[in-house]
């Protein structure tokens, strides 16, 4: 059997009250997703730590998976008139062939090396070397395999930089990679922390999965107040703006920040804000991408 998915560009206002009129027109699923993604324009749509969530982006594709047999070009039409839309927006169609979605998904995620000691294997995999350090991870509700350029970058800044017994803070922690990676390659202790309670469940899952002890993580408003060795944050250029003085305060004196999730094109404008207190290395890049670090001087 195969399936179609229709894909739709919408604005803020309609985005979440369209996607609820396709879910009872029919659809078997529906996904909002930012039109701006990978662009200069991708849009940071959680709020900071004690504010609730903005809404939706501001440009918005809307992914909704219909049976073969039905006619979405009516049932989309039938949905736009319920949100008060006057035209149908405009959108296209596409199969989905039938397929083993397991073994589909399985084979598109094989074991990631980010270094020649460091690898990221998931479960359904035998380690392509056991003597390496190996993180156990399987794709799942939070961001962050070790497929995405700057997860690899921030995991390679780790693996270069740890010397070993150092307390590491992971902002937007994600799957939990980033700590889990540290504490594997020798931190003493760390801290996750993220703004989506999915992530926080998924990140202590992993940790279990992964056998690494001394790691906690966290909501934001739940979190510990402390000063870090190594502070590192891999989630968006607007969010890394906003949350400058809060990073910067939870690194230590003579400690460390990273910083990624930042497009070529954006690097110079949050080197200007984290100089404030951060003598900053050379960027590194990957793929149009850009990891920062730098040491905390002394106030």
């Amino acid at each position: 059997m195969a399936w179609l998915t229709l894909i739709v560009d919408t604005d803020a206002q309609h985005a979440e009250s369209l996607s609820d009129a396709l879910l009872e027109h029919g659809a078997l699923s529906v996904d909002l997703l930012d039109a701006d993604a990978d662009t200069p324009d991708e849009q940071a749509i959680f709020g900071e730590p004690g504010e609730p969530p903005p809404g939706v982006w501001q440009h918005n594709r809307v992914s909704a998976l219909f049976d073969a047999h039905v006619d979405v070009a009516a049932i989309l039409s039938a949905a736009a008139n319920d949100v008060g839309l006057t035209t149908r927006p405009v959108y296209h169609i596409e199969t989905l062939a039938d397929n083993d979605w397991v073994r589909l998904t399985q084979s598109q995620f094989e074991p990631i090396p980010i270094s020649t000691r460091l690898w990221i294997v998931p479960t359904w995999h035998t380690p392509a070397d056991p003597s390496a350090i190996n993180i156990v991870l399987d794709p799942g509700l939070a961001f962050g395999t070790g497929s995405h350029p700057t997860t690899r970058l921030c995991l390679r800044w780790l693996d270069s930089h740890l010397q070993g017994g150092e307390s590491v803070l992971d902002y937007g922690c994600g799957s939990g990679i980033l700590a889990i990676a540290a504490l594997k390659l020798g931190a003493a202790e760390a801290v996750g922390v993220d703004v989506d309670a999915q992530a926080v469940t998924a990140s202590r899952d992993n940790a279990l999965a992964n056998s690494v002890a001394n790691v906690q993580f966290y909501l934001p408003n739940d979190a510990p107040k402390g000063h870090y060795d190594v502070v590192v944050a891999n989630i968006l250029t607007n969010p890394l703006r906003l949350l400058a003085p809060l990073l910067a305060e939870a690194v230590r004196t003579g400690g460390q920040i990273v910083l990624s999730g930042i497009l070529e094109t954006q690097a110079q404008d949050l080197m200007k804000i984290y100089q404030q207190w951060f003598d900053l290395n050379e960027p590194v890049f990957e793929e149009g991408w850009v990891c920062l670090s730098g040491r905390k001087r002394s106030s």
